[in-house]
């Protein structure tokens, strides 16, 4: 297990992956923000969808997800349609429109990708995939916190700085 100090500038560092997402969201058009690329990237991995299942895979509340699938549907880049099974659901699908402003924006990720990284080696890129994938696994579904975690007292302002109290600040919001 990992010593405190490195869990510190773990957290440090994760922190400072908010400038790495509002980087790459400099290449997204205006009228397309993070939220919505997420909706259309998971319709494309995983196919139609109710809306349920997408908040779910988001990991995000419904209220969230709606505004997101409700600004990506007002520009045509998704279908919502009535599930036969049950009216008052909708079915989630992308639009051909969707699909290819899926595949431009992924180009322009890549080519921002390419830049910002182009001194990094294949085997740095292939460790850093592998090494968030796992992060991203052991995280799960991080809708909810286990009660192990949210029960600790929180430190006392004369207390040394913890990764606790070092993650003020953290909050990225899309």
């Amino acid at each position: 297990m990992a010593a405190q100090s490195q869990y510190e500038q773990l957290a440090r560092q994760l922190s400072a992956i908010g400038a790495v997402k509002r980087g790459l969201a400099r290449v997204l058009p205006n009228d397309c923000p993070p939220g919505s690329i997420a909706v259309l990237n998971l319709l494309d991995l995983h196919g139609e969808m109710r809306m349920s299942r997408m908040a779910e895979l988001l990991a995000v509340d419904m209220s969230v997800t709606s505004r997101h699938v409700a600004h990506v549907a007002d520009r045509g880049w998704l279908d919502r349609s009535p599930d036969p099974s049950d009216r008052r659901s909708r079915i989630l699908r992308l639009t051909p429109e969707g699909k290819l402003l899926l595949t431009e924006l992924s180009e322009r990720y890549v080519r921002a990708l390419g830049h910002y990284m182009e001194n990094w080696s294949d085997e740095e890129v292939d460790q850093l995939i592998s090494l968030l994938g796992r992060l991203r696994e052991d995280f799960g579904d991080c809708r909810s916190i286990p009660s192990r975690l949210t029960d600790e007292p929180v430190p006392a302002p004369s207390d040394p700085p913890t990764a606790r109290t070092s993650l003020q600040g953290m909050s990225d919001t899309p």
